[in-house]
């Protein structure tokens, strides 16, 4: 019977305890000290939100419209690399739940799924995350399947250089792809479960990276290759809707608006890369009264519940996406987990409007939201 998640707290609680130490703590775990991703937690836990009363809140909306359509849920999946290690068939288990709850789903380079297959699982709903690896020719490989299985929207990914030193996993001996030694073996044999139902589906691999030529797509290549001449190109390249993902700066956000980019998405990869940097809700509303009221803006990095949706679409976010609280509910109940999780933070999204006297989220702003934060002060 799949176990009852009631909070977040229980989903990380139930997966810890089903997946394995090294692939838990790959999901779990951070950069450096982990400083940012508690910092990006605790900067938005730290937000208060204020209620408006003698408001008929009897009939709420919380779609959200952005680039032409209107979603079920202000919320979606974040692009996630190697969700299959979390629980065997994750990838399959996120597209079937964007086409069920009607929200999208940002596939990643490094998905245990390929293009062609998640576009077929999840339809209109996915999006294609692109990292740019060894060389440009590699990257457009990968922009033209993307383009070719029907692929709207594309977001490109540029807060990683390099791999973020995550302690975690080198105290494990986690690799891409896994490599099994005598302290993974002894890990995986105590967690039988998981064992057994990934050895009946196969060891999750990098699908999208066997390149013509015999190229393969290396984790821990440099990826600092790109810079503006290179989305110049890209952005002549591809014809769809453009995203640039990874971005903190004022400066930056303008620039890339000006280079015909679609949106920013503001996000410091969930505490994953650069320890010391800001959380990336204190640099939402600057980046908001940077680029001014219409221009569209993304958010992830500390979303842990329903409310942390709110607030970020009050500092200017126009769309939120959602990562580990997914992984950890999968983790926890298979496909029930997941279920469970997205139940559980469209009811706080719900329930957050009737408390806020608000019946439509369009309507939420900075008004709702008190906390020490100082918009367009960079």
């Amino acid at each position: 019977m799949p176990r009852k998640i009631f909070s977040l707290a229980d989903a990380r609680k139930f997966a810890r305890r089903r997946m394995p130490r090294m692939t838990f703590d790959y999901i779990d775990g951070s950069a450096g000290d982990e400083r940012a991703c508690a910092l990006n937690v605790e900067a938005i836990e730290t937000l208060r939100m204020l209620p408006r009363v003698f408001v008929n809140v009897e009939h709420r909306s919380y779609k959200k419209n952005i680039f032409g359509r209107t979603w079920d849920l202000p919320f979606g999946i974040a692009p996630m690399g190697m969700c299959d290690l979390t629980w065997p068939g994750a990838d399959a288990m996120l597209a079937r739940a964007a086409r069920e709850y009607g929200m999208p789903l940002v596939l990643s380079t490094m998905a245990s799924s390929s293009i062609e297959t998640t576009a077929e699982r999840a339809g209109e709903n996915a999006w294609f995350q692109l990292y740019v690896g060894q060389s440009e020719e590699v990257a457009y490989d990968l922009v033209e399947r993307a383009e070719k299985a029907g692929y709207t929207n594309l977001v490109l990914t540029v807060d990683v250089p390099e791999i973020g030193f995550r302690p975690r996993e080198h105290r494990n001996g986690f690799k891409s792809p896994v490599r099994i030694g005598p302290r993974q073996f002894i890990d995986f044999a105590l967690h039988p479960h998981w064992s057994l139902l990934t050895l009946g589906t196969g060891v999750p691999k990098l699908a999208n990276v066997n390149i013509a030529g015999g190229k393969k797509f290396k984790r821990h290549e440099a990826r600092g290759k790109v810079d503006w001449a290179f989305l110049a190109r890209l952005r002549e390249r591809w014809s769809g809707k453009l995203i640039v993902k990874g971005v903190l700066g004022c400066e930056d956000s303008v620039r890339i608006r000006d280079a015909g980019v679609d949106a920013v998405y503001v996000s410091n990869h969930g505490g994953r890369q650069l320890d010391s940097a800001p959380p990336a809700i204190r640099m939402l509303p600057r980046i908001r009264a940077a680029v001014g009221s219409d221009y569209p803006l993304l958010f992830d990095s500390g979303v842990r519940n329903g409310e942390a949706v709110i607030k970020a679409l009050a500092l200017g976010a126009d769309f939120v996406f959602v990562g580990r609280p997914f992984l950890y509910a999968m983790g926890a109940s298979g496909y029930a987990g997941l279920q469970q999780m997205i139940e559980l933070f469209r009811s706080q999204v719900d329930i957050s409007l009737a408390q806020l006297g608000c019946t439509d989220i369009d309507n939420i702003d900075a008004g709702y939201v008190l906390g020490d934060y100082q918009p367009g002060i960079e």
